[in-house]
């Protein structure tokens, strides 16, 4: 995927759902995974002719793995000329040896979520951005119908009244196929994850789920981002469009 078509998805889903105003400072939480780095290219870039002006910075929560190496990532936002800062935390003594969880996910979202927030406070931002793709949007719906018996999925924009932070979702008309072509495209710097439940989660169980679904019932994927769409679920409304007025000539 062209880095153009990077933009104009992103850019959609901005628009849709309004997620930038001008004056918004917007932290790029940054796993130096494909996702979050693809993002980070998308709204620098978008950043030169965005009708409403904002600025950006990019935060890594470091975990504490001794083998993650961030020096690409530093170089990459050098070039970008986005802001870097790098959160130094021991989250993950604390859930793999400390607390030893058989479970991990959860409890590291939240500290991480936690130690990113306290971060961007701290940098003036009021606004973070996640990189979760249309893929993520339809396996987390999947999640939900298989282990809560619901119909739910995260929202595009999220108003955190306890920390007074906004989470945005600019990626949610991409899928993670067109992730993938950009970042070979364009050698993305990625760093791999070091953490030992990467590819042994629920979450990967489901995402093998859908794609052998797709792969039997080729768009599945596509109609599942459409139904979220269409249900009533809070947040995913899309505007409506203007009525337009009605000719009362009876000619």
């Amino acid at each position: 995927m062209k880095l153009q078509q990077v933009y104009s998805l992103t850019r959609k889903a901005i628009d849709d759902y309004h997620m930038i105003q001008s004056g918004d400072r917007i932290a790029v939480g940054i796993s130096g995974g494909k996702d979050s780095l693809t993002l980070l290219y998308a709204l620098q870039g978008l950043r030169r002719f965005y009708p409403h002006p904002f600025e950006l910075c990019a935060v890594t929560v470091d975990l504490g793995f001794d083998n993650l190496k961030l020096d690409k990532i530093g170089e990459l936002c050098d070039t970008l000329g986005v802001p870097y800062h790098i959160v130094n935390t021991d989250i993950a003594k604390i859930i793999f040896e400390d607390r030893r969880e058989t479970n991990p996910c959860s409890l590291c979202a939240k500290m991480r979520k936690g130690a990113l927030n306290d971060a961007m406070k701290t940098s003036g931002c009021n606004k973070v951005a996640y990189a979760h793709h249309k893929d993520d949007v339809v396996e987390t719906m999947m999640m939900s119908l298989i282990y809560e018996g619901r119909f739910h999925t995260f929202r595009p924009v999220t108003y955190l009244d306890r920390t007074d932070i906004t989470v945005i979702r600019p990626l949610i008309y991409m899928n993670e196929a067109d992730v993938i072509g950009f970042v070979n495209k364009y050698d993305v710097p990625v760093v791999k994850s070091p953490c030992p439940a990467d590819g042994h989660t629920k979450r990967e169980s489901v995402k093998n789920l859908v794609r052998e679904i797709n792969l039997d019932a080729p768009g599945v994927k596509e109609r599942m981002f459409t139904a979220i769409q269409s249900a009533n679920l809070d947040g995913w409304q899309l505007p409506t469009a203007k009525k337009q007025p009605q000719d009362n000539n009876t000619n």
